[in-house]
């Protein structure tokens, strides 16, 4: 099979499409043929040995994948050949096929096409998690996104209107706030322009924002933060902008508020029963037409660099997907 392959640590340019040999699947696993990969900002991360998570070498990136079961493992039950789902893998989703542990299988949805299969579970399992579980946010609080028109960060506007937030979106260019305007932002901080904390403030009349969705760290945290309100919760989704930021703590205890951290793969993996609520739930609104995932660009699987570059170079707006 052909792949995408990363055999030392470095920029997209440093990776290599060639043949490797196909995967065999593990008793408890099944093996997939892939239709589409989505492609995320921790993807950039673990070809330059930035990620918590190291692969050893060589492998391939890629996490969020759609297509069909090709084979599946003597313990498998509930799937078969051409069953056609959704997985979440450590690595290897840049490639024809792989292997993934059939717990963290689910069905495709019928009314589902497979770009649109591979761009959902990881950037709307985050945010549900993050906006339910970790920050339990409630109708008619604030919610301030940051890095709003990204991968998980329109998810963010989009569920945060859907569960009754008032949503402030903020970006760096007007093009990318237009595009979280249509999905539900009832304000928008251009923030390369505009003051963060001022006019964070200014638009809760002085009360700051209830909860901030941070995907993005670097310079912004700390203007975030500062314009978080009374028992607010910040999140701590990632670090797109480049560096993890030092927050001073007393801002923490000034305003009564909590710094939350959000790892929605680790919390999949310990508590799967759990995440697959939060799933069915997303699943189920994607099936009323209420969330629908942004498609910025497709590539095929020889231009996957590429994507990568596009993402590392912050001119996605929404999602981007290997097509295999």
């Amino acid at each position: 099979m052909k792949a995408i392959i990363c055999d030392s640590f470095g920029l997209p340019s440093n990776l290599k499409y060639q043949e490797v040999a196909d995967p065999v699947p593990a008793a408890d696993e099944v093996l997939i043929q892939i239709k589409a990969c989505s492609v995320n900002f921790p993807d950039t991360l673990i070809i330059q040995g930035l990620y918590q998570y190291k692969p050893n070498f060589p492998f391939s990136p890629g996490s969020d994948v759609a297509g069909v079961i090709e084979a599946v493992g003597e313990n498998v039950k509930g799937f078969k050949a051409g069953d056609e789902i959704v997985a979440l893998i450590p690595h290897g989703g840049f490639a024809e096929k792989v292997v993934a542990k059939a717990k963290t299988c689910i069905p495709k949805p019928p009314g589902m096409d497979f770009v649109q299969a591979a761009s959902f579970l990881m950037a709307y399992g985050t945010t549900y998690y993050a906006l339910k579980d970790r920050a339990r946010l409630k109708e008619g609080e604030t919610l301030l996104v940051l890095g709003a028109s990204g991968g998980v960060g329109l998810t963010a506007v989009e569920l945060g209107k859907l569960m009754g937030a008032r949503v402030i979106a903020a970006a760096s260019t007007p093009e990318k706030l237009e595009l979280c305007k249509q999905y539900g932002a009832d304000e928008t901080i251009l923030y390369n322009d505009e003051d963060l904390k001022k006019r964070t403030k200014e638009l809760t009349e002085g009360k700051g924002a209830n909860v901030i969705y941070d995907p993005v760290g670097a310079h912004y945290a700390e203007p975030a933060l500062r314009a978080i309100a009374w028992e607010g919760r910040y999140l701590v989704i990632g670090f797109a902008a480049g560096h993890i930021p030092k927050i001073p703590l007393n801002l923490a205890l000034l305003k009564s508020c909590q710094i939350v951290g959000v790892f929605w793969g680790a919390f999949a993996q310990k508590f799967p029963g759990k995440n697959m609520q939060y799933m069915m739930q997303l699943l189920m609104w994607f099936n009323e037409g209420k969330i629908n995932p942004h498609i910025h660009a497709t590539y095929p699987l020889a231009e996957a660099p590429k994507a990568l570059e596009e993402i590392m170079a912050r001119k996605v707006k929404g999602k981007v997907v290997i097509r295999v």
